[in-house]
């Protein structure tokens, strides 16, 4: 029996299971505006205000915004060949390398990552619906989670058709908006130029990469239905590029309102700057950034779904099925209603720390899982394996578990998270945290030694032959 595509179908009716060739559909270049929408969205814009409020000039702040999403947006890249090669959501393919049950400590940290996101993200749509609509967070709270939620069901290919045209509303607002920014605000004084500080230029380029990096956990979700033989040079690039621009601009953009302003709230920022070119223009701003914030919290509770779903499968087998996704999705936006309406107000300090903790529990998850994709295995896995608790993956791959600890214990000493903890060696820097490059040596090498010969390729080999046949035969069927 033919099994009809993916565009055939109103509702997505795939879940975490893989995605057949006769389903495979979708251009490479859709990448590039699919992340570029995603991380053109107004938390990435607050990640620009923090270098001139530690004291970073705006040249300073600008060259660790590029030189940090820059570099995050390098790892995040990376995992978007997983998705065509595996046809898998992104974290299910990290049972691989952590076992069916083991990856169940990087799927808790995925989770934290899409509820926190999503928790700010229906924040400040709120705010931004109430410039021109009145209502509280108990009533705005749910719609706008509902609405996200209900993106979501649908799916894949409307998210992707909705992430494809916002880019034309966004470039044209924010262009106007940047232009006012440098003719219409006044120059910073003196006293708040800034200046250079080491630390502060660490704890700009540690957001910058973490806030990037944090998109890692959910890449193949939207490249896993490009046909297996896309070019994997071509997919890299269209997915950095959409995601490294879109986050030099708008924290670029968060930099230079920060050092000309004392508005940190972006909604206001956005209201009164784009205020300069016509009344209600800023509204406007606002508004079609919020349209933004819904579709991304469509993407964050999509991806949670699938990750919350890979997890509980792991212990008790779950049908990967519309239904399975209707009903985890509904889950995850009673979370995250519950969540936010528990949110303070003043969002801003916890908003960064949640980010570096983002940070620091994802580096080591994607130093074991690049590692293992393109020097280990080669990009070659026994697809069927993944879905067998008994199979050859297992259910706790201590290799992968023994990395990951491994990076995240190393990264301790050197952790600087403002009021919250300092590791001793960040302490004897002043503050200055190098954790990330130490997760990503420490469990990038760690797994490397213990997987370059303690895997059995041939039994992998022929299990991976077995798996292809039965998949060609489901393609066949």
């Amino acid at each position: 029996m033919s099994v009809p595509t993916a565009t055939g179908r109103t509702i997505e009716q795939r879940s975490i299971d893989y995605i057949p060739w006769s389903e495979r559909h979708g251009k490479l270049w859709h990448q590039a505006p699919f992340w570029f929408s995603g991380n053109f969205v107004l938390p990435t814009m607050v990640i620009g205000f923090i270098g001139p409020t530690i004291g970073l000039s705006v040249g300073y702040s600008f060259l660790a915004i590029v030189l940090g999403a820059c570099f995050g947006t390098f790892f995040m890249a990376f995992h978007a060949n997983q998705g065509p090669r595996m046809g898998l959501p992104q974290m299910i393919q990290s049972r691989a390398q952590f076992g069916s049950r083991g990856v169940i400590f990087p799927f808790l940290a995925t989770v934290f990552v899409y509820v926190g996101f999503s928790v700010f993200n229906v924040v400040l749509a709120t705010q931004g619906i109430n410039l021109i609509l009145p209502g509280g967070k108990w009533f705005w709270y749910p719609v706008v989670v509902i609405v996200a939620i209900v993106i979501a069901v649908i799916g894949h290919d409307l998210l992707h058709f909705i992430q494809r045209w916002l880019v034309y509303f966004l470039i044209a607002a924010f262009l106007v908006v940047t232009i006012l920014a440098f003719t219409t605000l006044p120059a910073p004084t003196a006293a708040h130029a800034g200046g250079w500080n080491l630390n502060a230029f660490l704890v700009q380029f540690s957001l910058a990469a973490g806030y990037n990096i944090s998109y890692a956990v959910y890449v193949s979700d939207y490249s896993r239905y490009l046909p297996a033989d896309s070019s994997a040079p071509k997919l890299i690039f269209y997915t950095y590029l959409g995601a490294a621009f879109s986050a030099v601009w708008l924290m670029g953009l968060g930099s230079v309102l920060s050092s000309r302003t004392s508005v940190l709230d972006p909604i206001t920022a956005l209201r009164e700057l784009g205020d300069h070119l016509f009344p209600g223009f800023g509204t406007i701003v606002v508004l079609i950034s919020t349209v933004a914030l819904i579709s991304i919290m469509g993407i964050n509770a999509y991806g949670a779904m699938l990750t919350s779903v890979s997890g509980i499968d792991a212990f008790k087998r779950v049908p990967a099925s519309r239904n399975t996704r209707i009903i985890g999705l509904s889950v995850i936006g009673l979370i995250i209603v519950t969540i936010a309406l528990l949110v303070p107000k003043n969002y801003l300090g916890s908003f960064n720390n949640t980010i570096l903790l983002m940070l620091y529990f994802l580096i080591p998850w994607t130093a074991v899982n690049l590692v293992d994709f393109y020097t280990v295995r080669h990009g070659k896995y026994a697809i069927t394996e993944i879905f067998n608790p008994k199979g050859i993956y297992g259910r706790w791959s201590w290799r992968g578990l023994v990395a990951y600890f491994a990076g995240f214990f190393a990264m301790i000493p050197f952790i600087s998270l403002t009021g919250v903890f300092t590791g001793p060696i960040a302490a004897a820097l002043g503050g200055a945290d190098f954790s990330f490059a130490i997760g990503l040596i420490v469990a990038g090498t760690v797994y490397y030694l213990l997987a370059r010969r303690g895997i059995d390729h041939e039994a992998e080999a022929k299990a991976r032959h077995a798996s292809q046949m039965s998949l060609e035969g489901r393609d066949l069927d």
